[in-house]
């Protein structure tokens, strides 16, 4: 019998916050939790069987009687609350030393290298979020081409930019000039393009996002997987984050409705070893924009169709469903949340109605994968199916 893991990030779907949260400024965040309560309720009927609201602090109702699944949460020891950190971590990697941040913009010196090596001015260079910025600095930048650099509470740097002003292909390579400058002194966990159309003062982001992010520091799971000559499938921005390391198949999915299609087409064919799926829309779409309603509805959708994912697994196939933070759409302020994360698993080999309790990292997740897919231990983290 074939053993296959599929692995499906809800991207920042966390699930209350860590003990030192606070030292992050995210005391009392709680993603699933506040949007639970703000809204008087969430239907997940699927994600409810498999355990979600018996999690420990989950704050989302009463749990049900039997768990069709494994459930419980997960820490993150990398001091940080990114989506690179959150998953390398989850893919057994630890950062000692997180990525820099620049809360008051970036260096002078690095600016004045950037805008000379792209040959244009840039606009900005502060903090901010992201769809504010672009209604708020669109204009100037429609009539002057500069594109609009901004940062946020996490390592990255964001380049925005007109479709109509600057092409896509231009602005990538301008985001692959600020890649090859933010290392060293200016290490910078990722880069992201965000580009986006409108006019006078009403602009929308698009989907032809691209996230540039450093390689990883060392082995995961991933690198050790195709180098044992296991097919990886990464579907949705998970190249991005691994810098297209250790994968076999790319499918660069934009958006949830995309990534779950993409996600199920490959459980239903057979394919890989291990399916690798980030959902970013909960992050980019809602968490940031702090839409309750949109995210909740989002939540909603994804439990509809994990019906379907769960109908085409076979047999040796275990899921696991987390997140690789929290942005918690009631939290002031836009940025990610210093969360747990949930961890649900159903399929071969997973004993129902068990209860892991808080594993003391993400890394546990990789670690399982590992020891499931190779019977080996992972060097970082404890499998829970052991």
């Amino acid at each position: 019998m074939k053993k296959r893991a599929i692995l499906i990030i809800l991207d920042s779907v966390g699930i209350g916050a860590l003990p030192d949260a606070a030292e992050f400024g995210d005391k009392g965040a709680n993603t699933l939790g506040n949007i639970y309560r703000a809204r008087g309720g969430i239907n997940l009927p699927n994600l409810y069987a498999l355990g979600l609201a018996n999690i420990d602090g989950a704050l989302m109702g009463k749990g049900v009687a039997a768990p069709a699944g494994a459930f419980g949460k997960a820490a993150e020891i990398t001091k940080a609350k990114d989506t690179t950190c959150g998953h390398w971590e989850i893919s057994g990697l630890l950062m000692d030393k997180p990525f820099q941040v620049f809360p008051n913009g970036f260096p002078e010196k690095l600016m004045h290298e950037f805008e000379e090596k792209i040959g244009r001015k840039t606009l900005c260079n502060f903090p901010a979020s992201g769809t504010a910025i672009i209604n708020e600095y669109g204009d100037e930048h429609m009539r002057t081409g500069y594109p609009i650099v901004y940062t946020s509470a996490d390592s990255v740097f964001q380049v925005a930019a007109h479709e109509d002003v600057i092409p896509l292909e231009e602005l990538y390579k301008i985001c692959e000039t600020a890649r090859e400058l933010l290392y060293g002194d200016y290490f910078v966990g990722r880069v992201i393009a965000r580009p986006f159309i409108g006019s006078n003062g009403k602009y929308t982001r698009t989907e032809n996002r691209r996230d540039y992010a450093v390689e990883p520091t060392g082995d995961t799971i991933l690198d050790a997987l195709t180098r044992e000559g296991k097919k990886t499938i990464a579907i949705g921005k998970i190249e991005d984050i691994f810098a297209h390391r250790g994968i076999t198949v790319a499918d660069h999915t934009k958006n949830n409705h995309d990534g779950i299609e993409a996600t199920i087409k490959y459980i239903s064919e057979g394919e890989g070893d291990f399916i690798f799926t980030n959902l970013v829309d909960f992050d980019m779409l809602y968490g940031h924009r702090n839409d309750v309603e949109g995210y909740a509805k989002a939540l909603e959708y994804f439990d509809e169709q994990l019906t379907r994912i769960i109908e085409e697994m076979k047999d040796g196939d275990i899921l696991i469903i987390s997140a690789d933070h929290g942005c918690d759409p009631t939290y002031p302020g836009t940025d990610h949340t210093r969360e747990y994360i949930p961890v649900l698993a159903c399929g071969d080999s997973i004993e129902p109605g068990t209860n892991l309790g808080v594993l003391d990292s993400f890394a546990d997740i990789g670690a399982s994968i590992y020891e499931y897919l190779t019977d080996k231990k992972w060097a970082v983290g404890d499998s829970f199916l052991s």
